[in-house]
């Protein structure tokens, strides 16, 4: 009897299934019941297989869409600071033109009471 699960099972998947089922083998038990056992364990661990990679498929999108959160919580954190830096930035510039601004203030000044 050949198996339809066979050609999807890696031979280590195979051997351990043909492992459990020689384990649990009873003595009146024929060899084509056997296989039929370990095709049944073989077809369980695929399925296992199967719904651990959906878990794990399922938490690392899970893991990217909170790291997206995080990555657009501290955007929304940083663009204040960009406004912050903005207006640093507006008072470096009024800070050096502020010497010139005194300086004509006081040509001005000189020139009007002579």
């Amino acid at each position: 009897m050949t198996t339809q699960v066979t050609g999807k099972v890696s031979n280590e998947v195979q051997s351990e299934a043909m492992r459990i089922a020689k384990g649990t083998q009873k003595k009146s038990q024929t060899k084509e019941q056997t296989k039929l056992i370990a095709q049944g364990i073989e077809k369980g661990i695929s399925e296992y297989k199967k719904q651990q990679k959906a878990k794990s498929r399922e938490r690392d999108k899970q893991r990217k869409k909170t790291v997206a959160a995080k990555a657009n919580a501290q955007v929304t954190e940083s663009k204040p600071l960009d406004s912050q830096q903005k207006d640093v930035t507006m008072g470096n510039k009024l800070l050096s033109i502020l010497p010139w601004l005194l300086l004509l203030a006081s040509w001005g000044y000189f020139l009007l009471s002579n």
